[in-house]
């Protein structure tokens, strides 16, 4: 019986010991580990990618936002948004990119309900942009799985070039050397499509509006 009892006091001491090792390794260190080596050589990608002006953090490179016009009625909830001419518009957002409700829809392509926000949509494109409907992007129209998409294809950035350039003041010729200068390839050479950020588009072009 002694025996017995101490064998199960060993087991338990041994079983204690390896879980307050385990925890200090799993839980402690290499967590620290892990921060240490993002924060030395993926700082920015590690904290979200936030993009700061004169310091004020603006919105993060991996998380699309709005860019419409101020509510006349601050406190109108169901007031329509406005999109602002002057700057380079996203795509759809189920969520009106909330970080916080990421995910489509989920209406399937067939649904007559998405049939007819893609059509209205495509409508309301073409006018806002001055372009035939036939010249708006799939991207234009629909929006993403994750719906905080923060980029849009190059083809929807150039309907948008002379839009932007009136309400700005500025050339066609600038603003489309903007696009030009903010548009990614595909990643690694083979991966995904070309890309325009919506949100380090605006701030060139803020900047070239500016001067």
């Amino acid at each position: 019986m002694n025996n017995s009892v101490a064998n199960t006091g060993r087991l338990a001491w041994a079983a204690l010991r390896m879980l307050l090792v385990l925890t200090v390794v799993t839980g402690i260190l290499y967590p620290l580990a892990v921060t240490g080596v993002a924060q030395g050589l993926f700082h920015d990608k590690a904290n979200g990618s936030i993009v700061k002006v004169e310091g004020e953090e603006v919105g993060s490179e991996l998380i699309g936002q709005t860019w419409d016009l101020p509510k006349k009625n601050p406190e109108g909830e169901n007031e329509v948004a406005r999109p602002d001419p002057k700057w380079f518009q996203p795509r759809p957002s189920n969520s009106g990119y909330d970080p916080l409700s990421t995910g489509s829809n989920q209406l399937g392509a067939s649904d007559p309900t998405l049939t007819k926000l893609v059509g209205d949509t495509k409508k309301a494109v073409a006018a806002f942009n001055g372009v035939p409907e036939s010249k708006v992007p799939k991207d234009a129209v629909t929006g993403s799985a994750s719906a905080i998409d923060p980029h849009i294809s190059p083809k929807y950035a150039e309907i948008q070039i002379k839009r932007v350039a009136q309400a700005n003041g500025l050339t066609e010729q600038q603003v489309a050397k903007l696009v030009e200068d903010h548009t990614e390839g595909r990643t690694g050479g083979f991966l995904g499509e070309p890309h325009v950020n919506v949100l380090t588009l605006n701030l060139a072009l803020k900047d070239l509006a500016a001067r």
